[in-house]
């Protein structure tokens, strides 16, 4: 399918890719087996994202609230996130992962993506992944800054223009709450496994015609 061609797309692009678990349980499989099919949609949305011209991408992985869930559930989420950061590593991006590296429950394999963003390729597009992730963690990090965002621990990523979400919930569920504060959200109801171009295309045909004032 063509690519279509929008007059006017956001520079930076939230996806919270949710219904993995209950994807699996419809499809007759252990819960944990749905991370794995969330994989390849991660792939195919990161190369839209580049053609499209979407200048930066934020995606939330999994949260320190996640990691509560059974053991074989968030062993399967984390080697879902590690595969898919280091498969981007090897496309054209600059990536940042920002979460709790203290905790053992961030995979040691991605340490050096939260140091600092490593460019890989001509790094032409932005990639933040949220990988044990807590927004009451991230803000914690500004207490005692003078400049509440430049304290962050999330600082390095940008204001985020539109918010993606799958499987039907209508929430943020903690991602990213400063620079999600303009944000517009689109919601779908299929679920992350099932994610294809149009959903990207449709949402995007949906916000070249919002009216962006950032409360002006």
């Amino acid at each position: 399918m063509e690519i279509p061609t929008f007059k006017r797309v956001p520079r930076h692009l939230g996806l919270i890719p949710d219904g993995n678990r209950r994807w699996a349980t419809r499809n007759g499989l252990p819960k944990e087996a749905g991370y794995e099919k969330g994989m390849n949609p991660g792939f195919e949305a990161f190369e839209l994202c580049g053609e499209l011209g979407i200048e930066e991408l934020t995606i939330y992985g999994y949260t320190q609230d996640n990691t509560k869930r059974p053991a074989a559930q968030t062993r399967a989420f984390q080697k879902a996130c590690v595969e898919v950061v280091q498969g981007i590593a090897r496309m054209d991006a600059a990536i940042l992962v920002v979460g709790n590296t203290e905790s053992p429950l961030f995979p040691e394999e991605l340490l050096s993506f939260a140091r600092e963003r490593r460019v890989f390729g001509k790094g032409s597009l932005r990639v933040n992944f949220l990988i044990n992730y807590g927004w009451l963690w991230d803000l914690s990090k500004a207490s005692g800054s003078h400049s509440l965002v430049n304290g962050l621990a999330s600082r390095e990523v940008s204001r985020i223009d539109l918010i993606l979400r799958w499987g039907g919930r209508r929430r943020l569920s903690g991602f990213l709450p400063v620079q999600s504060v303009y944000a517009d959200i689109f919601v779908f109801d299929d679920f992350w496994p099932e994610f294809r171009p149009e959903h990207l295309y449709e949402a995007l045909s949906w916000y070249e015609v919002q009216d962006v004032t950032l409360g002006g």
